[in-house]
């Protein structure tokens, strides 16, 4: 285990599980039709490479860069970093995240994208709950974790952790200096 870690909530065997499970209600869903991946980067990365592998149908992907917060940026206001190159209109899209915290990046994103002609679905491989500020609703979601600082997986803090192969609870004296 990383040493900036308190400790490993999600094991590389829960993730295997979780994704798999993930998959098989999306192939179900989806069966014969086609579907592009919107896949929110950064952290969205490592979940979405393992998901697509299992995905036994005809995909697209697609990347997008977004927020809702930061420097200069309204609290709420959908900040585009990276748009897709796709044209959605009249298209199945998944959005695939990481993570749903307060929910406010991705109601604003899934209403860009219905906007744009799609039919929008989401699918996040965790899900924070008590975080909530905007409620989203998100067809698949992995597992809901409790309100703690987790990295791993894809997640960061400072772009750091991104890599490790278990989500962990980064220790509060690595976050709070």
């Amino acid at each position: 285990m990383n040493k900036d870690l308190r400790e490993i909530l999600i094991t590389e065997d829960k993730i295997r599980e979780t994704v798999g499970a993930l998959a098989k209600r999306i192939n179900a869903d989806y069966a014969g039709k086609q579907l592009i991946l919107m896949i929110i980067l950064k952290g969205s990365a490592v979940f979405s490479t393992d998901l697509m592998r299992m995905l036994d149908m005809d995909i697209m992907i697609d990347f997008m860069q977004v927020s809702s917060y930061g420097a200069g940026s309204v609290s709420g206001e959908l900040v585009i970093k990276k748009d897709c190159e796709n044209d959605v209109n009249g298209k199945n899209v998944l959005i695939v995240e990481d993570i749903i915290d307060s929910g406010n990046t991705l109601a604003s994103l899934r209403s860009l994208l219905e906007e744009r002609g799609a039919n929008v679905e989401i699918c996040a491989f965790l899900s924070k709950p008590d975080r909530r500020e905007t409620e989203v609703s998100a067809k698949y979601i992995g597992m809901e974790i409790p309100d703690e600082f987790v990295v791993g997986y894809g997640l960061d803090y400072a772009e750091m952790y991104r890599n490790l192969p278990y989500v962990g609870i980064l220790k509060r004296e690595v976050y709070e200096k």
